[in-house]
């Protein structure tokens, strides 16, 4: 019988690992609700016609298709199978395909809700997506984003609350050394008109969004690949150079790429920075970054994503405005302006730093030990009264030697145990051990209780402090 296995770019997460990844979500959920983001959900899969066309070339041929039920092939064409043309097949044997991103089903649903939802609408989504990407050190097939969107407003008070919210979020999960990485879609529509490839900016752009893993070495290359000349090349590399930071380098831009479309980005981000500084973010944390492209067909306006200093992985949050997303589907006009914080990538930055709170290392405030028969009443009306004041608590299941459930304790980090001999049950007593000091108070199960609760404040207080 071979081994088990799961897919490439899939993983299992055991119970420590889903105490930390509980705690990012809790403290993105937490983030989101403090301004106002309500929550909404849509399914895993979407009809291929819904997600095709969105992503540009390259993101569609990540989309992990469904084939339909039954004889999937029963309805595809002779010639089709004969000509081994998979992308025109995929649309004949698959109808159905799992989600890639959050956004686009979210223009979707605004446009089917249109009716039963507030506009301006501020959502916040969590939930799966699937890329059949290259698996890699922060890259997998199966992963959970976490967006927020305002859609509904053009005003740059939309883009201030979304890049105040990446920093506000980072900063309560402890992200260190974060950078805020901002541009804007029209500078980059301006500087491709410029260099005289205005017509094919999504080839130009896909190969610009690669800089920061490929260089600007890679950048040309790549534009040589797709057929850009060396005059377009040498240009493409002048977006790279170092400027000053800020408004000044945004000034700086429009005076080497003098095009309308560069202006007016530039106006636009400079409106948003001027903002954003008033609100006490700035440099180094926001940054004005001219190459980021965002290799996505839908961004129209501003663009955004995050990096961490000396990170193993790349970019951790991204986002940016859709003018017209819903016009795709029939809802045209309607502005909007989203972002997505990478769950899976901001876990794996946090366990390179060793940023995670000690705290989550079990998911137990309280065991109570069971000693047999004879006590098998105190411990369950003790463990009731514990959970019943908010703490944590399991009762081991078998009269087992203290020897096994000490040792069960300290496998899943309980921080206390509470023990019910045969000598407090009859005075109607517990004993509550601390697992990490040793020490121990015989008392009520009550006054008991007291003193865990005086504990867990005191910790609640050194930890704010």
């Amino acid at each position: 019988m071979s081994k088990p296995s799961i897919p490439k770019g899939t993983r299992d997460f055991t119970p420590a690992v889903m105490a930390r990844r509980q705690w990012i979500f809790s403290t993105l959920r937490a983030a989101f609700e403090s301004r106002g983001f309500q929550p909404i959900e849509t399914p895993a899969m979407e009809a291929l016609a819904t997600l095709t066309g969105k992503y540009g070339e390259e993101g569609d041929q990540l989309i992990f298709k469904i084939l339909n039920n039954g004889d999937f092939l029963s309805k595809a064409q002779e010639e089709t199978l004969a000509s081994r043309d998979s992308k025109a097949l995929s649309f004949q044997v698959s109808k159905k395909a799992l989600r890639y991103d959050l956004t686009v089903p979210f223009a979707r649903f605004v446009t089917m809700h249109r009716n039963e939802i507030p506009m301006p609408f501020k959502r916040y989504q969590m939930q799966t997506v699937w890329r059949g990407d290259r698996p890699g050190k922060g890259r997998y097939q199966e992963f959970v984003q976490c967006d927020a969107d305002i859609i509904g407003s053009t005003g740059v008070l939309c883009e201030l609350e979304l890049i105040s919210l990446f920093d506000e979020a980072l900063r309560s999960l402890q992200v260190p050394n974060h950078r805020i990485l901002v541009n804007d879609r029209r500078i980059l529509a301006g500087i491709a008109a410029e260099l005289g490839v205005g017509d094919r900016l999504t080839d130009w752009t896909v190969a610009v969004d690669k800089h920061d893993k490929v260089g600007i070495e890679g950048v040309c290359k790549e534009l040589g690949q797709r057929g850009f000349d060396e005059q377009v090349q040498d240009g493409t590399a002048r977006l790279f150079k170092n400027r000053p930071e800020g408004v000044l380098g945004m000034k700086a831009l429009t005076d080497e790429f003098p095009h309308p479309m560069v202006e007016e980005g530039v106006e636009a981000l400079a409106a948003l920075w001027t903002l954003a500084e008033s609100e006490g973010l700035g440099a180094p944390e926001l940054v004005f970054a001219p190459g980021l492209a965002r290799g996505l067909n839908y961004y129209t306006g501003a663009i955004f994503e995050v990096q961490v200093v000396d990170s193993p992985v790349g970019s951790i949050c991204g986002g940016g405005r859709y003018d017209d997303l819903t016009g795709i589907f029939g809802m045209p006009g309607v502005s909007g302006v989203g972002i997505s914080f990478g769950a899976d990538r901001i876990y794996d930055v946090l366990e390179h730093f060793g940023a995670f709170p000690d705290n989550l290392a079990t998911d137990l405030d309280v065991l109570v030990l069971h000693m047999g028969e004879d006590t098998l009443g105190q411990a369950l009306k003790a463990a009731r009264q514990l959970r019943g004041q908010g703490f944590r608590t399991e009762l081991y299941p078998d009269p087992a030697k203290l020897k096994k459930q000490f040792k069960y304790a300290d496998d899943r980090g309980v921080p206390n145990v509470l023990i019910i001999g045969s000598d407090e049950a009859e005075r109607d007593e517990a004993t509550l051990r601390n697992m990490k000091s040793g020490g121990q108070s015989t008392a009520s199960v009550g006054e008991l209780m007291r003193l865990l609760a005086d504990d867990s404040n005191q910790a609640g207080s050194s930890g704010n402090s």
